[in-house]
């Protein structure tokens, strides 16, 4: 094996998906369509995890690869700024107009590091408050190779928890630049906690930045600030943005946006034709199919079926976060692999920890099935 770690997405270990890697499971794939993917050895899966979040209208979806195909043929990418970048820019504005300006990047935990330097800059402040996963690099991590001095930049906001979030940042005060939240976490957000986030954030003069990687055109289509409000400063997409081709980008307030001009963010590859084709056409989908709708009854019925099993198991099993993204928590670490490896060996990946997700591509059909497996798998487990 000549990958450290065995693959260079951590999520995606053997480990991580089953607790083991074990010969009878799936450990690398060599297709994917619709809500289907097919391992080494040929054989099929129904999918859940839909590539961690990253595609919402399902694996290749035949108008994103067309766009995406042709962006290819005019040559991929060139010493210029592409013209597809301002048009998107444009599109993605007219969906969410509290995004008056924009940059763009190739990976969420990028995007998300971007709108916390656009934060320092703006208030030439250093701390930061957090809440949720925001990605690996230092200004969020703790430990091994993440110097001390960093990590004491960086400190965590409850979920959920108004009246604990506003006495965290009303002590942190006059240093701190940013609030950077997931709106999801587990469950929907309250509208007082975001209401306090926002009001708090104005008090002390501090940005607040929604991390949208995940939620962003899955729970409406101008995402969580417009499902739930709040008043975000700066939002911060990924992952089913280009549906699969690698893009994510930070937008927000114009005063904001421009202190880029005052920093350095930059990077070779944020400006290939082919994710911006694909993004194109992923948000010409989105609206056209009325996505977040279709997502969140599909879902419905999963998250439903997910609640039904866990009623069954009370002691053992709790239905988690939201109907466009949801999964079964298990009390025992031990438990929760099992149920993974019993449902994989039955042709069905998923995921065991926080999320799975629907897509345009999953049919009724697709969740009845997956929840007779899990309920087969469920109910043949020699509980501990």
């Amino acid at each position: 094996m000549r990958v450290s770690g065995f693959t260079s997405t951590g999520s995606k270990r053997p480990l991580s998906l089953f607790g083991g890697g074990y010969d009878d499971l799936p450990h690398r794939m060599t297709r994917s369509e619709g809500s289907r993917v097919w391992d080494e050895h040929g054989r099929e899966y129904l999918d859940f995890i839909s590539a961690l979040g990253a595609v919402g209208l399902g694996y290749g979806h035949p108008h994103v690869l067309r766009a995406a195909v042709d962006a290819m043929e005019r040559g991929g990418i060139g010493p210029l700024a592409p013209e597809d970048e301002e048009l998107l820019a444009a599109e993605l504005v007219a969906v969410m107009p509290w995004m008056e300006e924009l940059r763009f990047l190739k990976t969420g935990a990028e995007a998300v590091a971007a709108a916390v330097r656009l934060a320092r800059t703006a208030t030439g402040r250093d701390l930061v408050l957090g809440c949720g996963y925001h990605g690996w690099l230092d200004w969020c991590s703790s430990g091994p190779g993440v110097p001390d001095a960093v990590s004491a930049l960086y400190g965590m906001l409850p979920f959920n928890d108004p009246e604990e979030s506003a006495a965290v940042i009303r002590q942190t005060g006059a240093g701190l630049a940013c609030v950077v939240v997931e709106p999801v976490i587990d469950a929907a957000p309250s509208e007082e906690w975001l209401r306090t986030l926002r009001e708090e954030t104005w008090s002390v003069g501090a940005i607040l930045v929604y991390d949208e990687i995940k939620t962003g055109f899955r729970v409406a289509e101008g995402g969580a600030a417009m499902r739930w409000g709040g008043e975000p400063d700066l939002v911060v997409l990924g992952k089913a943005l280009a549906n699969g081709f690698p893009l994510a980008a930070v937008g927000g307030r114009a005063d904001v946006m421009r202190r880029a001009n005052d920093t350095w963010i930059s990077s070779t590859m944020a400006t290939d034709f082919v994710s911006f084709a694909a993004a194109r056409a992923t948000v010409a989908a989105v609206r056209e199919v009325g996505l977040p709708a279709r997502l969140a009854e599909t879902g419905g019925t999963l998250f439903e079926g997910l609640q039904g099993l866990a009623a069954r198991h009370a002691d053992r099993i709790v239905a988690s976060g939201i109907p466009e993204m949801c999964y079964l928590r298990f009390a025992d670490e031990v438990d929760s692999q099992r149920a993974a490896q019993g449902c994989a060996r039955r042709g069905l990946l998923f995921k065991r920890s926080a999320y799975n997700f629907v897509t345009l591509a999953h049919t009724e059909a697709d969740v009845m099935r997956a929840l007779g497996i899990l309920d087969e798998v469920l109910r043949e487990m020699a509980w501990r």
